[in-house]
């Protein structure tokens, strides 16, 4: 597993910070750029709650964010390197906060579940390479789909994560259960934030951005599943 390597951006989570200026982006615009980035149906209409929070009056979940920087340590990660096509895996990310002082919103921002086509007759030419999977839940008394993605984690920012306050030498893990859907080599990589509006920033050793790189191949060869004997679950050989 590799971590580190990457490129500094030059400011945390920056580039998506339009989204959550409230005063200048009206609601529609910005459940609109939700639902066009969202991995599938479903799971973005489960994202539209965090957006319409945000971006309709809610309350800002960078609000009080302090102009500071915390010590983190990516602790622990995981990701098969080698993947079949519709096969599902589980990316984790476990981050600890090594600074004396609670950070306001621990973030992760995951970069690579989409590619760029070259296809010049596709409208958008964005296709995905993994897809988040959905899980059953029930909300209000009825079946819904949730993305198996950080619980409760929805952000306005694409593709970022969050759980909220982390205290002093505490620990936290990302979690995600991706599908493979586009044959060839991977890259995914993830920065790690210590909030939401770019002035609480996480730092690690050289006061450089937390963060790190997945790479591998996903084979043509989709899985040679089965059902078990009870008839419901589905077994599939490791890779």
């Amino acid at each position: 597993m590799q971590s580190g390597g990457a490129n500094r951006e030059p400011k945390q989570l920056r580039s998506a910070t339009e989204l959550r200026r409230t005063a200048h982006t009206p609601c529609y615009v910005a459940l609109a750029l939700s639902l066009r980035r969202g991995h599938a149906l479903l799971g973005g209409l489960c994202g539209l709650l965090a957006v319409v929070a945000v971006g309709c009056g809610g309350d800002r979940q960078d609000a009080n964010e302090d102009d500071a920087s915390y010590e983190v340590t990516v602790v622990d990660t995981s990701f098969p390197k080698m993947q079949r096509l519709a096969e599902q895996s589980n990316l984790a990310i476990t981050v600890r906060n090594d600074s004396d002082a609670t950070i306001p919103h621990i973030a992760v921002t995951l970069k690579g579940l989409e590619r760029r086509s070259e296809n010049p007759n596709l409208q958008d030419p964005t296709r995905p390479v993994f897809v988040i999977d959905g899980v059953p839940v029930a909300i209000g008394g009825y079946q819904e789909v949730k993305l198996a993605a950080p619980g409760g984690g929805e952000t306005a920012l694409v593709d970022t994560w969050t759980l909220g306050k982390l205290k002093p030498g505490a620990k936290k893990t990302f979690r995600w259960r991706l599908t493979a859907v586009h044959a060839g080599p991977y890259e995914l990589s993830y920065a790690v934030a210590a909030g939401l509006d770019g002035k609480a920033k996480a730092v690690g050793p050289g006061d450089v951005q937390p963060q790190g790189q997945f790479k591998g191949t996903i084979s043509a060869r989709p899985p040679a599943s089965r059902v078990a004997d009870d008839g419901v679950t589905v077994i599939a050989p490791a890779p």
